[in-house]
């Protein structure tokens, strides 16, 4: 991720913050000038008393909850120091709520307007346990923050690992491919052959294409095709037109793809059913796109291994099934058909 989206995020979710905590207050002002009003004896509101009352409960409140929000909180909770927690929270809430009961007898006198001490206990107990209500709402909000920060900082971990994942995988695609081409154009060189220039502008052409365009997230189809038909042209020229090979496409080819996922199913093909001398091996490709989906199905003969040959481990299906899955996630259906004389492979990939 970007440094500049990087900013953006954190500046939405301080924003996101913000109005979540403007839109508590707002609502806790209301209750409470409503709660002030309700308990005035005069038929006439006196509005001065309301607001001043409101405002030392506004600052009471925003005081030993953002104390608890940003020192309280992450100093002692959530480093688990809980009897520190409570010893500390337990005294500022006390000092703190002296403080407010001293202010308002000062500024607005006796609010119970009774010397019943039993009264003026109830009321000092169920204020106290709203406000302490209050406190821990607010301090959930903080725990709710810091989730959906850790969880955007997962996710964003799990996207740029992700990412780094493709890009390896990416950087395995071919290496047998240009290995063996540049063997040919060696070997072409040597005897002077008049394809040796077509064999450079084809492997030309292939190179810009996995070194510039294939490093986007997604390419236009259109540029896909070509860069597997200048690969089947280059084993063409590999194996002197000697292996009956049929690709068709139908459909659209303005879509956007992942680059480099086709081609995989194609080598696949010519590594285990083409060899060389032998004019039974063949080699069938369609390319099928419509509206919603593209379906790739390639089949292919089986060439005769050499006796004793062992079977290389290969990693072309590996990493492009696993490419699959990053790219397309729960959008694809890959199926395999693997016959005595023949192998089949089908591709279906869910467009929308």
């Amino acid at each position: 991720m970007s440094l500049y989206k990087f900013t953006m995020a954190l500046s939405i979710r301080a924003n996101r913050e913000i109005i979540v905590h403007t839109a508590f207050w707002a609502v806790y002002v209301s209750f409470t000038i409503n709660h002030i009003i309700s308990y005035q004896k005069s038929p006439e509101i006196d509005w001065g008393r309301v607001f001043t009352a409101t405002f030392i409960s506004l600052v009471y409140m925003l005081a030993i909850s953002y104390l608890n929000y940003f020192y309280f909180i992450p100093r002692f909770l959530i480093r688990k120091k809980i009897g520190k927690f409570l010893v500390g929270f337990a005294v500022a809430f006390a000092a703190i709520s002296l403080l407010r009961f001293e202010i308002e007898k000062l500024v607005l006198g006796d609010s119970s307007g009774s010397t019943d001490s039993t009264l003026q206990t109830r009321i000092i107990i169920q204020t106290t346990i709203s406000n302490l209500f209050i406190v821990m709402f607010v301090g959930l909000l903080r725990f709710a923050s810091d989730w959906l920060r850790l969880d955007a900082e997962r996710r964003e971990l799990e996207t740029e690992k992700l990412a780094a994942e493709l890009v390896f995988l990416k950087a395995q695609v071919n290496p047998h491919f240009f290995f063996n081409t540049l063997n040919n154009l060696y070997y072409l060189a040597i005897i002077k052959s008049d394809v040796t220039p077509q064999v450079i502008a084809k492997l030309s052409e292939v190179m810009r294409y996995m070194i510039y365009d294939s490093n986007h997230d997604k390419v236009v189809l259109t540029k896909e095709i070509e860069y597997i038909q200048n690969y089947i042209s280059l084993e063409r020229l590999r194996l002197k037109d000697g292996i009956p090979l049929d690709f068709e496409v139908t459909g659209k080819t303005d879509i956007l793809i992942t680059p480099l996922i086709l081609i995989a199913f194609l080598e696949n093909a010519f590594k285990h059913g083409v060899s060389n001398g032998n004019n039974q091996c063949w080699i069938k490709a369609r390319l099928k796109v419509d509206i919603t989906r593209l379906i790739l199905t390639i089949g292919n003969s089986k060439a005769n291994k050499r006796p004793g040959a062992a079977e290389e481990p290969g990693i072309g299906l590996k990493n492009v099934k696993r490419r699959l899955e990053l790219s397309y996630p729960e959008k694809y259906k890959l199926t395999t058909r693997d016959n005595a004389n023949s192998f089949f492979v089908s591709l279906t990939i869910y467009l929308r």
